[in-house]
Order: C-alpha cells, then structure tokens, then sequence
C-alpha cells in the first residue's frame, strides 16, 4: 500500500468494493453448485463468500472509525 496522497483516507475503499464483488461471485457460485447437488462445493463457496463480506465489513467499519476520528480533530 502506497502513501495516502493530502485529503484521502488511509483506508482503501476500493478494496472494500472488491472483497463485496467476491462475495457476490462466491454467492452464485454456491447457489449454482447448490442446484446442481454439489453441497461440498456449496459449502466451501458459502464460506469464502461470507470470508469476503466480513472483510469488506471491516474495512468499511475501519473507513466509518477513521472518519469519525477526523471530525474529532480541532
């Protein structure tokens, strides 16, 4: 991770948005193999895609603590 440029935050949103895209593609692909009987593969897909979207939380947590920060400053 590179230095944040003045007036930008330390926390990468982008990356956020990104671990949310992989919970989507996990989600579908847990559904698919759901229809089609693979429940083991259903399962390991529901976990990466819950994996994901616990990530995207906590960097959107981190992102809501740092702005929250900010408006404390004098």
């Amino acid at each position: 991770m590179g230095i944040p440029e003045a007036g930008t935050s330390r926390v990468d949103i982008d990356e956020a948005a990104r671990q949310l895209e992989l919970a989507i593609h996990d989600a579908r692909v847990a559904f698919d193999c759901m229809n089609l009987g693979d429940l083991d593969r259903a399962h390991t897909h529901a976990i990466t895609a819950r994996a994901a979207a616990d990530a995207a939380e906590n960097i959107l947590r981190a992102a809501l603590g740092e702005s929250l920060s900010a408006h404390d400053e004098p």
